[in-house]
């Protein structure tokens, strides 16, 4: 009987603890997850009703992995509210709770699964991402489909309900989509069914004002359409340096979206120069009729991307940016943003007109792959990610993802050109008088601390 009592009287108090410790993660924030929360977790034993279509993975390590991770976040809910949520798989998930540091002052949430597949990550978006509401998300997925011998329809077509659902939850919110990194044929994942998906990827995306189409594809393969071992080591995985390039070539995006480099640009130019830019909005700044040239141009361009042709002069005046929101000024950049149909040429020129020899110094970031130009009364200099879009692809000192000086010098009608210094044309011939223009055409690039001065009168 006695035993009895205290058998009963022990099994009171470890009720009475396991209360009074779940009482105390309540009150101090932290959420518990219930055996039945956690079994809520659990991968579905079948396919059957379940979203999208193609693989789900089943394996132990797998749902042993996406049922501890799933029930984490499950308690990080409140603390991730308003996050930029960052989506994937292993890739993601290796790159760390805080992304590595690569962001600072941005908050963020990894929700990188190793070893999920694009069905898996529909089927946990609205707990995993949307429950978070998040201020924007960066994805990068598909790779993990293909060695489990998916379409790259069917990888497409799960990517496509992400993004609609995406849409659906906040159709404001800004969405930057990863194209699927290179790999290899040994790891199942063949260059040809990569840029298949890739290609459908853009397909789906196309002419979406929310999404960000970032070339993460050209930033890593090599001359194979391979991933390259001193940045994937494994052919998968990226190393400090392959996470390193990504961040770089996400921060351009991140800080259009307003997510970084919020403070505005305190440089100031040098004597005797006049800003062209004030930094804030796109005064002395218009749309021209279209050119004769620029309508020949685009008539001997065989299928040739959007480009609009303009009939009447457009001055911006005190506004932020252009009607259409191809060109933005924030924070001191002019931004050429990417064009929702993905490619689209397009000029922005001064209102002014200069005649006399002068002095251009701008800088500019371009994101992998864009492509931009300068003109120069009229005649184009490209402007571009040098490094893999050309024309100038042996620059010592030219900076992927990074911000780089353009100095234009002005005499007569020859134009010397140099990029940090490095000439990219010693003699490059330009009209006798003509407005400065930025072009858009594939891909974000940015320009900042734009001035002139004339060299003679």
């Amino acid at each position: 009987m006695l035993r009895h009592c205290l058998r009963n009287a022990l099994s009171v108090c470890a009720i009475f603890l396991v209360i009074a410790f779940a009482y105390c993660l309540t009150a101090s924030g932290q959420q518990v997850a219930t055996p039945e929360k956690q079994q809520a977790f659990a991968i579905p034993a079948t396919n059957d009703g379940l979203p999208g279509v193609g693989p789900i993975r089943r394996y132990d390590w797998f749902q042993k992995l996406w049922q501890t991770r799933r029930s984490q976040w499950a308690k990080d809910v409140d603390a991730d509210q308003g996050a930029v949520v960052f989506l994937g798989d292993s890739i993601t998930q290796g790159w760390g709770n805080d992304m590595g540091g690569s962001f600072s002052g941005m908050k963020v949430a990894n929700r990188g699964i190793s070893g999920d597949t694009t069905r898996g990550m529909l089927l946990r978006l609205q707990e995993d991402v949307l429950a978070v509401k998040p201020a924007g998300v960066v994805m990068l997925m598909g790779t993990n489909d293909l060695e489990e011998n998916a379409t790259p329809e069917e990888v497409a077509e799960n990517f496509g309900l992400i993004i609609e659902a995406l849409n659906e939850h906040n159709p404001n919110m800004p969405i930057i989509v990863c194209q699927v990194f290179p790999s290899a044929a040994a790891k199942k994942r063949p260059a040809e069914k990569i840029k298949k998906v890739n290609e459908l990827y853009a397909d789906a995306i196309r002419n979406n004002s929310s999404v960000q189409f970032l070339d993460t594809w050209k930033l890593f393969a090599n001359e194979k359409g391979d991933a390259k071992k001193e940045e994937f080591p494994d052919l998968l995985h990226p190393n400090q340096a392959g996470y390193a390039k990504w961040a770089a070539a996400l921060r351009p995006l991140l800080a259009t979206c307003e997510f970084l480099e919020t403070d505005d640009d305190e440089f100031k130019i040098e004597d005797g120069f006049t800003s062209l830019f004030n930094g804030k909005d796109l005064s002395g700044w218009c749309y021209r009729p279209t050119s004769p040239q620029m309508l020949k141009s685009r008539e001997r361009w065989k299928n040739h991307p959007d480009w609009p042709i303009v009939k009447e002069r457009v001055e911006f005046g005190s506004d932020s940016k252009t009607s259409d929101g191809r060109y933005l000024a924030k924070h001191g950049r002019l931004i050429v943003a990417e064009a929702p149909g993905l490619r689209k040429i397009q000029q922005l020129w001064t209102t002014r007109e200069f005649g006399t020899d002068f002095t251009l110094r701008l800088d500019f970031r371009a994101v992998p792959n864009a492509d931009s130009g300068v003109f120069l009364r009229g005649k184009q200099l490209q402007c571009r990610d040098f490094s893999l879009a050309g024309p100038y692809k042996d620059l010592e000192n030219f900076k992927p993802g990074d911000w780089n000086a353009l100095e234009i010098v002005v005499t007569g009608n020859l134009a010397r050109c140099t990029c940090n210094g490095e000439v990219l044309e010693e003699k490059f011939k330009i009209p006798d008088n003509g407005p400065i223009g930025i072009e858009g055409d594939r891909g974000q690039i940015e320009y900042r601390r734009i001035r002139i001065i004339a060299t003679k009168e």
